[in-house]
């Protein structure tokens, strides 16, 4: 049929097929670029989630514990969970299995870390607090972290933190620092004795001095 249309009309045709094909094509160009843009800029999902950007040079992976989503305590393929002290993740698991009874999902926002993702955190604090001095509210040095020694563990999401705040002495498990209420740390006396007292952040700690 087209082949009766005068030429004119069949050039007209032509070129309207391809500029409706041409917008289909930029239009999804510009829908993935603002997919990317907005999941650059996603917040953590809860508090005490280490967020690391894994598309910079030398960025730490799985492997140094980075948890790009909560994990399990009983996740034994994760390292960030796997390679915290034997009597932590014990009290952790036991921990976790009485939550459970009490509907409250227990997951580990962060745990273990290598020295090397400890020090891009604490990079990325100096840079987001504007000094060392501020960072080191928050973030610890790889010498003298407790999550590079496998001894802590960051706890989410809130209800789970805050159960565990309620319940965690009986296991040994104890906030740390007033400023974070995920930190937990082993503290195996608190099973008879309860928590010592908190520290108002890690900068009051003596064993951040280091």
């Amino acid at each position: 049929m087209n082949s009766t249309l005068p030429r004119s009309m069949r050039l007209h045709r032509t070129l309207v097929s391809v500029v409706i094909a041409l917008s289909v094509i930029l239009a999804a160009a510009a829908g993935i670029v603002a997919y990317r843009s907005a999941g650059a800029a996603a917040p953590p999902a809860d508090g005490g989630a280490s967020v690391v950007d894994e598309t910079r040079d030398g960025a730490v992976t799985a492997v140094d514990g980075l948890l790009v989503d909560a994990a399990s305590p009983f996740d034994d393929d994760t390292p960030a969970v796997a390679r915290l002290v034997p009597a932590l993740l014990d009290a952790l698991r036991r921990a976790a299995t009485d939550a459970a009874r009490d509907g409250i999902d227990v997951r580990v926002n962060s745990g273990w870390r290598s020295a090397e993702y400890q020090e891009q955190l604490l990079r990325d604090a100096v840079a987001q607090y504007g000094s060392q001095a501020e960072a080191a509210r928050w973030v610890a040095t790889p010498a003298t972290s407790a999550h590079v020694a496998g001894e802590a563990v960051d706890i989410g999401p809130y209800a789970a933190a805050d159960w565990m705040i309620a319940h965690g002495a009986a296991y040994g498990l104890c906030r740390t620092y007033d400023n974070e209420a995920w930190h937990f740390e082993l503290r195996p006396a608190a099973v008879h004795d309860g928590c010592p007292a908190l520290y108002r952040d890690p900068t009051e700690d003596p064993r951040m001095q280091g």
